[in-house]
């Protein structure tokens, strides 16, 4: 049985999840990457990570809208190599809704992957998670404490999965720590102006946008150096959410 941490990672084939999985097992961890469609980004990452450690990282394709795959996800994560150390709850749908013109598929689709998905993996992993004291890291956003004008699903999503991680802590203690991350302005959505990214920049006390280095640095400090912290989600924004 190998004594790398092993660490499942939904939605690790680009952005945010991938750069998180480079670290985590620069760091010594296994990697578990989860994908839905995008096997090719996958098996790159794969082999970029293989060549630098073989026998280091597989992965798990599901789709995570499909409730009764999470469990086995979760089991296949933890067969790989005889155990499960850490979950992120990475993957994420984000585009606007507009109240006017929201639709229930829109509804369905923003809260299963930002809520069910994460609440149900979490809980088929809880038991392998229990036997290596493990912990849950959850992506959350700091659009969960104050929405984002357009994006009201999201943020209320978003919000969902900020109460759902103390309330896992709560529910999960003391074998289990679960806590999570709060980006800030990290990737910008597709098509932003630039004159709404400056204002967003402005918004910040650092004045400067953060980079997916900044949320994978947290991850990796809530696995490896929190053992005393749970129920609790890091702000890494610059300190947009302090600014009114």
């Amino acid at each position: 049985m190998s004594e790398h941490k092993v660490v499942l990672i939904t939605g690790a084939a680009h952005r945010i999840g991938a750069t998180t999985a480079r670290l985590l097992h620069e760091q010594g961890m296994n990697i578990v990457l989860h994908y839905r469609h995008s096997r090719e980004a996958a098996e790159q990452l794969q082999l970029e990570l293989e060549h630098q450690r073989a026998d280091s990282v597989v992965l798990a394709q599901a789709d995570l809208h499909h409730t009764n795959e999470l469990r086995q996800l979760a089991k296949q994560a933890a067969q790989v190599w005889g155990r499960l150390d850490v979950l992120i709850n990475n993957a994420s749908t984000f585009y606007p809704t507009p109240v006017e013109s929201a639709s229930i598929a829109q509804w369905d689709d923003l809260m299963g992957s930002n809520v069910k998905a994460p609440f149900f993996l979490s809980q088929a992993a809880a038991p392998y998670l229990q036997e290596q004291q493990g912990c849950i890291v959850n992506i959350v956003d700091i659009h969960a404490e104050r929405p984002l004008r357009n994006f009201p699903l999201y943020s209320m999503a978003k919000a969902s999965l900020g109460m759902m991680t103390k309330a896992l802590a709560a529910e999960l203690g003391p074998e289990i720590r679960v806590n999570g991350v709060a980006p800030g302005a990290i990737l910008w959505p597709e098509n932003l102006e630039d004159e709404d990214k400056e204002k967003i920049i402005s918004r910040t006390f650092l004045k400067r946008r953060g980079s997916p280095d900044d949320i994978a640095k947290a991850i990796l400090y809530l696995i490896r150096d929190a053992d005393y912290m749970t129920g609790q989600i890091l702000a890494v924004d610059g300190g947009r959410s302090l600014n009114s």
